[in-house]
């Protein structure tokens, strides 16, 4: 992907996954740590330094050793023009080639890095200018604008409560076949039944059929009232 405000040398596909990692992980104006940085990207926490580094030289984080690290105003537009990527041809790969919704993460983690400007914006012309992805995650703007999500987890729902899905982790496509299979999905209706104790199940409702939902598959689930 070439970023017309960059310099030589051109960033590499590493160095993406790094800034749009580190923007999924930047909570208001916390910094993220190399620790979790190196569990995320499952690397060394050594790896983890050299490359925050590389991105400190280019400007495109400011980073101090044993500080954590954040990104620079350059650095957060490439991790939203990545994901932008990721998530239009996310959404064309279910909707016009027939993709299911478990299988297109890992085809758009490939793709995002390659493809030229001329044909993202073919891609959402052709889809309608969408503004969510199949998973229902926001499609930031051409600008760089991505609107804020708000929705808590399926977990944080009270008994009784009723709620429609707003968007479910695209991180494990097992998980996305399960709920899927029992109708999770944007946009589904949700009755919360109850939530048992000690980190017990939840008991929710879907149609007319009840079904029962670990507490990691719950957190997985982003809903809001409904």
């Amino acid at each position: 992907m070439q970023h017309p405000e960059l310099a030589a040398p051109m960033i590499s596909r590493a160095m993406e996954n790094y800034l749009k990692t580190i923007y999924r992980l930047t909570t208001g104006n916390d910094k993220v740590s190399t620790s979790r940085l190196a569990q995320q990207l499952n690397c060394s926490a050594a790896s983890v330094t050299n490359m925050l580094q590389k991105l400190s030289d280019l400007k495109l984080v400011n980073y101090e050793p044993y500080q954590g690290v954040t990104l620079t105003t350059t650095g957060n537009k490439i991790a939203l023009e990545t994901i932008r990527h990721h998530r239009l041809i996310e959404l064309y790969l279910a909707e016009v080639l027939g993709y299911s919704w478990d299988k297109v993460h890992d085809e758009a983690e490939e793709l995002e890095h390659v493809i030229s400007e001329e044909f993202e914006e073919r891609i959402d012309r052709a889809l309608g200018y969408p503004t969510l992805d199949p998973h229902g995650a926001p499609i930031p703007s051409k600008d760089g604008e991505i609107e804020n999500q708000t929705s808590n987890s399926l977990w944080d729902a009270d008994g009784g409560e009723s709620v429609k899905v707003g968007r479910v982790s695209d991180r494990n496509p097992e998980v996305l076949r399960y709920l899927g299979s029992i109708g999770i999905f944007p946009d589904a209706k949700i009755s919360v039944i109850r939530r048992a104790p000690f980190n017990g199940p939840i008991y929710i409702e879907i149609g007319d059929t009840e079904h029962t939902l670990s507490a990691e598959l719950a957190r997985q689930i982003f809903v809001v009232p409904g």
